[in-house]
C-alpha cells in the first residue's frame, strides 16, 4: 500500500498547534471535500472540487454569542454529520457555537460558564463528536461532556445530559464509525489523564467500561468496530476492546507527542500523525476468534512538519489531507 502527494490545498492562513486540527467532510453528490483548519480565532474552511482545479474559501470568526466582542482562542472545529443533517461545531474559550455545514448559518451558542470552573483554571470546551444518531457531544476543560439533543432541523438545540465521569479536561471525542455495527459501545471520551471512557448511547447515556489513566495525556481516541484506538504524548498507540476495556495491542507508532488519529470506516485502517513529522497507516482487525489485530501498512514523512491534523478523505482511506503547524497548506495524499 503506497500513497503519492497530490497537488495541496492553499489556505488564508497557517495551522495552530491544536490537536485533531483538520476536520474533513466530503460532499459526494456535489464532488466537494470541505476542509476546516484552526488558526487562532478564526477557522479557516476550503470547499475543493475532486479534480482539486477549484477551491473557495470562507473564514469564521470565533463570537460570543451575537456579538463578536473579545474573539476568544478556538480550540476545535469539525463536522458532525448526523443521519438529519450536517453540523459545523467550534469550540472555544468562551463557548460552543453550531453552523449550518457551510458555515453560512450560526443555529446554536452555549456559553461555557466560568463560574463552574475554580478559579485560575483555564475554561474552554474540546473534543466533538456526533452520537447516537440525534445527538451532538462536546467535552470541557471541567472534564464534563455536555450532550446535545439535535432536532432534525431548526434552531431548537437542547441540553439533554451532562456525562460527569472525567476528572480532568477533555481531549478528544469519537463515536462509532463502523455502520453495520450493532454492538454495545457507540462513543468513547478522552482526558488530559489518559483515561478513557465508552459509553453505550441512548435516552439515558451508560458508562460501559472505564479505562485508568495512563499518567500522560491522551490527545487523539477513535471508535471502530468495538475496537478502541488511543493515541498519547509518549507516541505510542494503545489498542483496546471498547466493552471490556482490555488493552489488545501497544504500539510505540512515534518519537514525538502524538497529535491526531483517524480512522476509515469501511476498511478499518488507522491514520496517526505527529510532532515527529510522520504519518503511520495501520491495518485494524478482528480474528475469527474475536482478537484485535493491527498491522503496519504505510509511513509517510512530511518533511519539517510538526504534525497537527490528519484525516482520511474518504470512507475508504484512498486518500488522506494533512495539516501542519505554521503550515498555510492542506497537503494532500493519494492511494496508487
Amino acid at each position: 500500500m503506497m500513497y503519492r502527494k497530490e497537488k495541496s490545498i492553499q489556505m488564508k492562513s497557517s495551522a495552530s498547534a491544536l490537536y485533531n486540527n483538520l476536520s474533513v467532510l466530503p460532499i459526494t453528490e456535489k464532488n466537494l471535500t470541505y476542509f476546516s483548519v484552526v488558526h487562532g480565532n478564526t477557522v479557516n474552511m476550503v470547499s475543493a472540487s475532486a479534480d482539486g482545479l477549484n477551491f473557495s474559501h470562507r473564514q469564521l470568526q470565533s463570537k460570543e454569542g451575537s456579538v463578536t466582542v473579545s474573539s476568544s482562542l478556538i480550540m476545535q472545529a469539525s463536522w458532525c454529520a448526523l443521519p438529519s443533517r450536517v453540523l459545523l461545531v467550534l469550540t472555544s474559550q468562551k463557548g460552543i457555537q453550531m453552523y449550518e455545514s457551510d458555515g453560512s448559518i450560526m443555529v446554536y451558542w452555549h456559553a461555557l460558564d466560568a463560574l463552574e470552573t475554580p478559579p485560575a483554571q483555564a475554561v474552554f470546551a474540546r473534543g466533538i463528536a456526533p452520537a447516537g444518531g440525534q445527538y451532538i457531544c462536546v467535552g470541557t476543560s471541567s472534564g464534563l461532556v455536555l450532550v446535545f439533543n439535535i432536532p432534525a432541523k431548526g434552531t431548537n438545540i437542547t441540553l439533554a445530559e451532562v456525562l460527569a465521569e472525567h476528572r480532568e479536561p477533555i481531549t478528544d471525542i469519537a463515536s462509532e464509525t463502523c455502520t453495520d455495527k450493532d454492538g454495545a459501545a457507540d462513543l468513547v471520551t478522552a482526558d488530559d489523564s489518559g483515561a478513557l471512557c465508552v459509553w453505550k448511547c441512548g435516552e439515558e447515556f451508560k458508562l460501559l467500561s472505564k479505562i485508568s489513566a495512563y499518567g500522560v495525556s491522551c490527545s487523539s481516541v477513535k471508535l471502530w468496530d468495538g475496537v478502541v484506538a488511543a493515541a498519547y504524548g509518549t507516541g505510542q498507540i494503545r489498542v483496546y476492546d471498547a466493552v471490556t476495556g482490555a488493552l489488545s495491542v501497544e504500539l510505540d507508532a512515534h518519537a514525538r507527542w502524538v497529535y491526531t488519529l483517524d480512522i476509515a470506516p469501511q476498511s478499518g485502517k488507522l491514520l496517526s500523525g505527529a510532532e515527529d513529522s510522520f504519518i503511520q497507516i495501520w491495518q485494524l482487525s478482528r480474528s475469527d476468534s474475536g482478537t484485535i489485530e493491527v498491522e503496519h501498512r504505510h509511513s509517510e514523512c512530511v518533511t519539517d512538519t510538526q504534525i497537527c491534523g490528519a484525516r482520511f478523505c474518504d470512507p475508504q482511506g484512498a486518500t488522506f489531507a494533512v495539516t501542519g503547524y505554521d503550515l498555510a497548506e492542506i497537503i494532500r495524499y493519494v492511494q496508487i
